[in-house]
């Protein structure tokens, strides 16, 4: 079997330094901002020359933090007590652990130490993931209204956030939409209900606990880590 070696050309830079509360498919938290930022090797600016043309792009990546795989996953939208096939998910534990993910361009950007950046938005990406490619988004080929998808990968009614205005003032100003959206759409595994637990997740260097009750996600408290 030939190997064909991948060269990593970029990091992404997220506000998720661990996989916990990361949204489950890109695009489903639109304000979410992140950068992507070029290996030396690939900081010319002739490399992303046009690419302000387009509105989006796709990331092939890498699941940094998983590790194996296997034939069949139990994909957490099913309960986690189902298992499918691992081609027939969006599951880390992959054979060769590639993430395909469609993000909004919103900017190119000189940076005078770390050159040529990409700001992005509506990423799912872990802090500091490998980043293989970066390909334009092309809407009359890309995008398919009619198609089909499986339960385990639709996305659920969003919770309904409570959080207090005195908690509120604890999330800088430019991160409170993009925190709302995340914990909107339910951090937690599909197949954990328990009205009683408290769930804690890090995100923009701050650790969010919170409970989940009939539909109603409950932020308790915000501490800066």
């Amino acid at each position: 079997m030939t190997e064909t070696p991948l060269t990593v050309i970029a990091r992404m830079h997220s506000d998720f330094p661990a996989k916990f509360g990361i949204p489950r498919q890109s695009g489903l938290v639109a304000a979410l901002s992140s950068v992507i930022v070029f290996e030396p090797a690939y900081r010319n600016p002739d490399c992303v020359r046009g690419l302000e043309d387009y509105s989006h792009l796709w990331l092939i990546w890498g699941f940094s933090a998983a590790k194996g795989w296997s034939p069949t996953v139990r994909p957490p939208r099913l309960g986690g007590n189902k298992r499918m096939g691992v081609f027939a998910t969006r599951s880390p534990f992959r054979p060769n652990g590639l993430g395909l993910s469609s993000v909004k361009l919103e900017g190119v950007e000189r940076d005078n130490q770390l050159g040529v950046v990409l700001r992005v938005s509506g990423a799912d990406l872990l802090d500091d993931s490998p980043i293989y490619d970066v390909k334009p988004y092309l809407p009359y080929t890309d995008c398919h209204p009619e198609a089909l998808c499986s339960p385990a990968l639709r996305d659920d009614s969003p919770l309904t956030v409570e959080i207090s205005p005195a908690l509120q003032t604890l999330v800088p100003e430019r991160h409170r939409e993009a925190l709302l959206g995340v914990l909107a759409h339910d951090p937690r595994p599909s197949y954990q209900e328990d009205p009683e637990r408290m769930y804690g997740m890090t995100f923009a260097g701050m650790e969010v606990k919170f409970t989940v009750r009939n539909g109603t996600l409950a932020v308790q408290r915000i501490e800066p880590l």
